[in-house]
Order: C-alpha cells, then sequence, then structure tokens
C-alpha cells in the first residue's frame, strides 16, 4: 500500500472511533507500530487534529472534515471505468452527466491524481451500441416521472412488431444490452423487453399510480431474487 493510501486509511478509521490504538492500526494495516506512530505523528504535524500518545491510543476530533476526493489506485480505475462505462452506454443525457461529473472530478483533484485518472488503460468502446439513445433518454425521465409509454415492440421469436402501453419500472444493464423491466396492461403483468428489439416508442399522454403489486420490489419478488441488486 503506498503511504498516501496508509494516511487516508488511518484517518478513515480514526474517524468515529473513540479511541484507537497503535496495534490496533498496524494490524489493520499490516505494518509495525512504528509505522504507525510515525504516520500518527506526520498526519500531526500537517494540521490533522490527532490527540493522544503512544500507549495510550489516538482519537480524531469530531469537528474534522477531510477533503471527500481523495483515492487510492483502484478506487480510480472503478471510477474511471464506470463513467466510460455510463458515456459509451447510457442514453445522451447520462453521457453528458458523466462528462460534467468527470469535469467535476478533475477540477477538485490535485494534479497527481488527476495525472492518474488520465492514465487508467480500461475502456468501454460503444462504437456498436445496438439501440437508441432516444428511447434510452425517454424510458430513463418516464420512469422518474411515473409515465406510461407506447411502444413497437419486435420479440425474439417474431419479424413483426406489436404494440404495447407500459409502466415502466427498472433498467437493466447487462453487458451491452439494457432490458426494461416493466407492466405490461396488455398481458397485466410484468415483462421485460430489450432496448434493442424497441421499433418505436413514445409517451402515452398519461401517467400511471405506482401500486405496491406492480412495482420493482414486487417485480424482484416474483422472480426470487434480492430487491437491493447493489448487497
Amino acid at each position: 500500500m503506498r503511504r498516501a493510501d496508509r494516511l487516508f486509511q488511518i484517518v478513515q478509521f480514526l474517524r468515529g472511533r473513540r479511541l484507537t490504538t497503535a496495534r490496533w492500526l498496524a494490524e489493520k494495516l499490516e505494518v509495525s507500530d512504528r509505522t504507525i506512530y510515525r504516520d500518527i505523528q506526520d498526519l500531526m504535524a500537517s494540521g490533522v487534529p490527532i490527540d493522544g500518545e503512544a500507549g495510550m491510543g489516538y482519537v480524531l476530533h469530531k469537528t474534522y472534515d477531510m477533503p471527500p476526493l481523495m483515492f487510492d489506485q483502484e478506487e480510480i480505475e472503478a471510477v474511471t471505468i464506470g463513467l466510460r462505462m455510463v458515456r459509451s452506454w447510457g442514453g445522451h443525457r447520462l453521457e453528458r452527466a458523466a462528462i460534467r461529473a468527470q469535469a467535476k472530478i478533475n477540477g477538485a483533484l490535485p494534479l497527481d491524481l488527476r495525472r492518474r485518472f488520465g492514465r487508467v488503460s480500461l475502456y468501454s468502446p460503444g462504437w456498436t451500441k445496438p439501440f437508441s439513445g432516444e428511447f434510452f433518454d425517454l424510458i430513463h425521465a418516464a420512469i422518474g416521472n411515473t409515465q406510461v409509454l407506447h411502444m413497437d415492440y419486435c420479440r425474439i421469436d417474431s419479424t413483426q412488431s406489436e404494440q404495447r402501453h407500459i409502466w415502466p419500472l427498472g433498467l437493466f444493464f447487462w453487458g451491452a444490452k439494457w432490458t426494461l423491466v416493466a407492466w405490461c396492461e396488455k398481458r397485466t403483468d410484468f415483462r421485460t423487453f430489450r432496448l434493442d428489439r424497441i421499433t418505436a416508442l413514445q409517451a402515452a399522454g398519461r401517467n400511471f399510480t405506482p401500486q405496491r403489486d406492480r412495482d420493482l420490489d414486487a417485480y424482484f419478488k416474483s422472480v426470487g431474487v434480492p430487491a437491493d441488486l447493489d448487497d
């Protein structure tokens, strides 16, 4: 672990804890007690408000607010590839939002971290994106606004499109393909639609009222998966 990353982790460990010993920090960070003592002294010398002494333990002042944009190398790579994926595989609105987010991050980072962001060799080309960015934006907005959508959809086992009125509930990315989970008025049940098989899409001019038996939680329960996919 780089020393800068270790110093960052020490402050994170001290945050919110009443008293933390150097031995505990040394075990967590897999370094010697002496290294922790030296790091603590350097942090205090740089202005980080740490109270305590060797053999007793250390505590961070509750009022201390550390600058939030400090990343280790793996976090830099995760943020970079995430933003690049959104730019390549999201709709036009999310693409622009990802560009703005990257600019804000770059503007708040010190020069050495900006350079490390620029050197990340992980890419997500979107040259062969098979769906319409306009469709994605319309669906994305309709989910938040509870708007009914009218669409022409071509099933994978058919060559002809059929019309549906749907309540859009959630967009899911499967690696180069997006699907839409919706409540289908025609089938009176949940349905999953591939965005690359939607041939026409527009707002139906009316809204739907969210219902507990027709929302995403109900869908997840119906297919037997956890409601919180981020866990």
